[in-house]
């Protein structure tokens, strides 16, 4: 037994809460981390795509002859090379098309030494085209004799959804006040920092290892399978560090097929990264919609009925995009109290780009047309909104009508704490009182809010995670987990989780996690459930690591288990602090003893949630979270300009894990929000991108950044890891809708169709000074 003295008591102290950076921080701020960009290896071709540049047309000549003879090229492949590889989420797309269906669709593709010599072999490919009439917007897309898009999809009609519950005649009699609109939130892309690359080579046994940005490498490997005609197992997924992703690596894209493809008949790895006019043209979007929503009350501000009849811009091809009403469905049905609920949504195949998922996933279109419209109705029945939204806010046990069960519900909290930390009730009313006053700047403040699951969502079979844990004879600990680092900091969340179990520190940690020969079973990074599922399947093997650790400390020291604990790297006294033994020494120990005692775990973690069935009728997620923010604006009437002064922030985090982490999430989550609301859009006419590049598509950067006042409401998740719930999405959820309610309260306008740029600003206020100065008066909503 280890000499005890009084200075050398080691308190009991955690790790959760505390503010721990990132382990790959100093690297990537340094320039020292290769990204998949970066990479070289041995005897790699670079590949190149040609792109169609036409949004609808059959290809009548194709010839590939010159490039073909070109010297320094090793492979030209067309649609004829890979006819029946169908993929995606329907099987509508291939890997290189024999017919164009939009603007970035794959027409051939090369490999060759160098990137010049691959771009003068795509030029040296001669094509003819027969252009076709094209379909730019589901409206038109859904017109009885529009051009098909897909011969096996009638009416281009992709994926349909419908949902409902209660009485809605009855429910539309017993309302006294109704809005009724149309929203329609607009084409916008991720903006990753790095762009779209893959690398592929093939071993001599067949077997084909991918290095891509991949945000789901398990479910990855099924869906690129029937890309390349081979068996999911002799594919091999490794992510190197990632360059952003924000839902934009959630599928399979034609670039990683493409390079396996040419891998596989060069025999060598090759390489294709996109340009960044590439990627904006070929990578996914947020999905496209018109929103006509219906929402009712009583003359007391009680919620009646609530519809959403939806028509999506599926784009060319069904990626993720066209399946966000499942999430979308459940704010229309279960963000407050609604008793009856009518939701119909259908995409529709288009010339555009198509969509896929992106952070926040259908709920970013739908919060902006609920609520708006909870603003709309307060002004109505003539009551402050944050009265409105207290009288109709669930609480906890309350099961919404898609029977979400909201266990550790703080929404209440959330919207009395946002409220009084901005004042938001005499700013409102000071804020109203001065809109039509003269003057050229308007101030303007909003309220918004919005629920999104916060533990998985079992779209699959299984929601889980695999976990193997070992602590070798230093006492270091290798965790080799599902759970993908892409930049949102679940290694550090590991890390901090391990520590606070084993009493290591968070820096004698090692996670793996990049590669699917290796890391157990994981559903992916989105929904957000990383640090919810991921985190309790750390813990969990954790614990029974720490549980063979203990026994076998009481076995060496003669002490019972219970009275036993492991603080700072040793085995400590419970009830005084006593460090007994080094864990180091321990672990030798325990591999040097007569019978030794390997400590390597495993733990597979489901969560306590249901399928989501296909009648959208389940609790399909451990958790659940709602997010209250308040917008502070000055408008400038002249110009239109919004400036965000202030975004105030009350959101259910169950509990802090990484402080430092929680933070970066909701303040980066509000940024991408902020774009999607003032200035991103994608200037698609007639299938084509106008503004491929940063000069032309407005990204918020640092200096329009507001400040934040950030207020974590700590529910504590029955579920969740230490009680955390997953936070991530919601932050880019709600922070459109709170300025365009702060518009409204600055200016008695309201923009329906973002962004709110300052064009379309400029012009709701001098229509309605018009109106206003009309013989009947009024103001119109723009």
């Amino acid at each position: 037994m280890e000499k005890t003295t009084t200075a050398s008591l080691t308190a009991k102290k955690t790790m959760i809460g505390q503010r721990l950076n990132k382990p790959d921080a100093p690297d990537k701020a340094t320039g020292k981390t290769r990204y998949i960009n970066d990479m070289v290896l041995p005897q790699m071709l670079i590949g190149k795509v040609l792109f169609a540049g036409r949004p609808h047309a059959r290809i009548a000549r194709l010839d590939t002859t010159a490039a073909e003879k070109l010297p320094g090229v090793h492979a030209v492949l067309t649609g004829k090379d890979v006819a029946g590889l169908k993929f995606g989420f329907v099987r509508d797309n291939v890997p290189l098309k024999d017919k164009v269906r939009c603007e970035h669709d794959e027409i051939a593709a090369v490999a060759a030494e160098t990137e010049e010599i691959a771009q003068r072999a795509l030029e040296l490919i001669e094509v003819e085209y027969e252009d076709l009439p094209g379909v730019f917007t589901p409206e038109d897309g859904a017109r009885e004799g529009a051009p098909q898009i897909h011969d096996n999809f009638p009416g281009n009609k992709s994926l349909h959804f419908e949902f409902k519950d209660g009485d809605l005649a009855e429910a539309e009699a017993a309302s006294d006040f109704v809005v009724d609109n149309v929203f329609r939130p607009h084409h916008v892309t991720h903006c990753c920092m790095g762009t779209s690359c893959a690398i592929a080579d093939f071993d001599h046994n067949g077997k084909l290892t991918i290095w891509t940005q991949t945000q789901y490498p398990y479910n990855y490997k099924m869906d690129l399978a029937p890309a390349l005609g081979i068996h999911p197992g002799n594919i091999r997924v490794i992510q190197p560090p990632v360059g952003g992703a924000f839902g934009s690596k959630l599928d399979v894209y034609p670039y990683e097929p493409i390079a396996a493809l040419l891998a596989k008949k060069t025999a060598r790895p090759v390489k294709v990264m996109y340009s960044r006019e590439e990627e904006f043209k070929a990578s996914p979007t947020r999905q496209s919609a018109i929103i006509h929503m219906r929402t009712g009350c009583t003359r007391d501000g009680t919620l009646t009925f609530r519809t959403a009849d939806v028509l999506m811009d599926n784009g060319a091809y069904t990626s993720w995009g066209p399946t966000i009403p499942v999430v979308m469905m459940r704010t229309v049905s279960g963000h407050y109290r609604v008793p009856v609920v009518d939701f119909k949504a259908q995409a529709i195949y288009t010339n555009n780009p198509y969509a896929g998922s992106f952070r926040g996933y259908g709920n970013v279109q739908a919060a902006w047309a609920t609520a708006q419209q909870m603003d709309m109705l307060a002004d109505l029945v003539d009551i402050d909104p944050l009265e409105f939204h207290l009288k109709n806010a669930q609480k906890s046990g309350e099961v919404t009508p898609q029977k979400s069960i909201l266990n550790e519900c703080v929404f209440v909290e959330c919207l009395e704490t946002a409220a009084a930390a901005s004042d938001y009730g005499r700013k409102r009313k000071e804020y109203a009182a001065e809109r039509n006053k003269p003057g050229r700047y308007k101030k303007g403040i909003g309220l918004a809010s919005s629920i999104h699951n916060a533990g998985g969502a079992k779209i699959h079979k299984s929601d889980g995670i695999g976990t193997i844990l070992k602590v070798d004879d230093y006492a270091r600990v290798t965790v080799i987990t599902g759970a993908s680092e892409i930049g949102q900091g679940i290694d550090v969340v590991i890390m901090m989780i391990v520590a606070e179990e084993l009493g290591v520190p968070p820096e004698h940690v090692t996670i793996v996690n990049n590669d699917s020969d290796i890391a157990p079973w994981d559903v992916g990074v989105h929904a957000s459930r990383t640090t919810f599922i991921a985190g309790n399947g750390t813990r969990r093997a954790a614990q029974k690591a720490r549980a063979q650790i203990l026994n076998a400390a009481a076995r060496a020291l003669g002490e019972l288990a219970e009275d036993l604990d492991l603080r700072d790297g040793s085995v400590v006294r419970n009830r005084d602090g006593a460090p007994l033994l080094k864990l180091e020494r321990l672990m030798r120990q325990m591999h040097f003893q007569p019978e030794p005692e390997l400590v390597m775990v495993t733990d597979y973690y489901e969560p306590n949630s249901e399928p989501e069935g296909a009648k959208y009728s389940s609790n399909s997620s451990a958790a659940y979270s709602h997010a209250v923010h308040i917008a502070e604006i000055t408008v400038d009437t002249l110009t239109g300009e919004i400036k965000v002064d202030k975004v105030t922030v009350a959101q259910d985090v169950g509990r802090v894990i990484n402080r430092m982490g929680l933070e970066g999430q909701i303040e980066g989550g509000i940024a991408i929000g902020l774009g999607y609301a003032l200035s991103e859009d994608m200037r698609i006419e007639k299938g084509m991108l106008k503004n491929p590049c940063f000069r032309d598509y407005k990204l918020i950067t640092a200096p329009e950044i507001p400040t934040f006042d950030l207020h974590f409401i700590e529910s504590y998740c029955v579920e969740g890891p230490y009680g955390a719930k997953g936070i991530s999405e919601l932050p880019t959820i709600v922070i459109a809708p709170a300025i365009a309610n702060a518009l409204y309260n600055a200016t008695g306008v309201r923009i329906f169709n973002p962004p709110m740029s300052p064009e379309k600003v400029a012009r709701a206020i001098h229509e309605r000074r018009v109106q206003a100065t009309s013989p009947d008066g009024g103001v119109i909503p723009s």
